[in-house]
């Protein structure tokens, strides 16, 4: 049997454990696995690269991925899905695992559920918004990484009496701002799916320092809106934020407001790209293992048109479609904690 492995869309930490892992199974059953670059433009150029137990040495602590990725669509059009397709037959491909976020699933649904293509998917992102499974790998290594820029901030926010605004990746969902701003002790959360009133959050900031609490920490996810009672933002600067294909400037934005309301000094820091870099945590390092090993038995077994999920702490198989369509958005219970430790 010979398989197929790509990663597609944004990196993040986990990919390569993925990869090791599916090569390491396929090992134990004398099963080939070729490598294809660059995601989705890989299979549509022909790019593609075998890979062994040697290919994967020591490449479970690195962050990226050893395929290189990119957000091509292989469904721009028929002529490409052709390429794709005979690429496919060239190197008769048993399957194909497909280890990308929600653009990249919803187009193996697609390949799979309109051209017959056998397909498995594996969930990756730092945002953790992918429906159908408790965790994404890559949050939890981006969730660490915003607790520690927290923790250090802090010094720095007390010796100074400052605001400091942090703003987080998340795409269009908080799990970044939340659980990093919660593990790291911030005063203030703001994420997309709560809208905010800039006089609450500077309310709470004034509050604070009348009780002798002299700085402050508010983390934005970088798709927090202002509630549309309270907008403080022009049209202008809103096209400048929320852009489509980048979204940025909240953080800016947010900080020049609280020091214009409350008169405290208040300084960004916009963590960005960094957040998907280095090396994973312990844990994304074992879920993308067991997402690899579960994604090649699902191929083993012609479970085509699924993904590999985990539900509570057992790796379940899920159909596809439940998984892309719609952002898994952040659980409101976990709001309600960050909310207890507000001001």
């Amino acid at each position: 049997m010979r398989i197929g492995v790509l990663t597609g869309g944004g990196d993040c930490p986990g990919l390569n454990a993925a990869i090791r892992a599916i090569v390491r199974r396929a090992y134990t059953d004398e099963a080939e696995v070729l490598g294809i670059r660059n995601g989705w433009q890989g299979l549509v150029e022909n790019d593609v690269v075998p890979l062994d137990r040697a290919s994967i040495n020591g490449i479970l602590p690195r962050g990226g991925t050893i395929l290189g990725t990119s957000r091509y669509n292989p469904l721009k059009d028929a002529q490409c899905i052709e390429r794709l397709k005979e690429n496919w037959r060239t190197h008769r491909l048993a399957g194909l695992i497909v280890v990308g976020g929600e653009g990249t699933l919803s187009a193996a649904l697609e390949l799979c559920r309109d051209h017959q293509l056998q397909l498995v998917g594996i969930p990756k992102t730092i945002d953790n918004d992918v429906c159908g499974t408790d965790f994404t790998f890559g949050f939890d290594t981006a969730v660490s990484i915003v607790t520690d820029a927290v923790d250090r901030l802090h010094s720095t926010a007390e010796s100074h009496h400052r605001v400091m605004v942090v703003e987080v990746m998340g795409r269009h969902t908080g799990w970044i701002a939340a659980y990093g701003g919660i593990a790291g002790g911030a005063d203030v959360i703001l994420v997309p799916e709560h809208p905010f009133r800039i006089s609450k959050v500077c309310e709470l900031l004034e509050g604070r320092k009348k009780a002798g609490r002299a700085f402050s920490i508010v983390v934005v996810a970088e798709d927090a809106h202002a509630h549309p009672d309270e907008p403080f933002l022009n049209e202008e600067q809103c096209d400048a934020i929320y852009r489509h294909d980048r979204l940025g400037g909240i953080g800016e934005a947010l900080a020049r407001e609280i020091e214009r309301c409350t008169g405290i000094q208040t300084r960004i820091t916009k963590l960005g790209y960094v957040q998907r870099g280095g090396s994973p945590t312990a844990f994304d390092r074992i879920l993308a293992t067991r997402f690899g090993i579960k994604a090649y038995e699902m191929v083993r077994d012609e479970h085509w048109g699924q993904m590999a999920a985990i539900h509570g702490n057992k790796i379940v198989s899920v159909p596809l479609a439940e998984a892309v369509g719609e952002l898994k958005r952040l659980d409101d219970e976990i709001y309600r904690v960050a909310e207890v430790f507000f001001g």
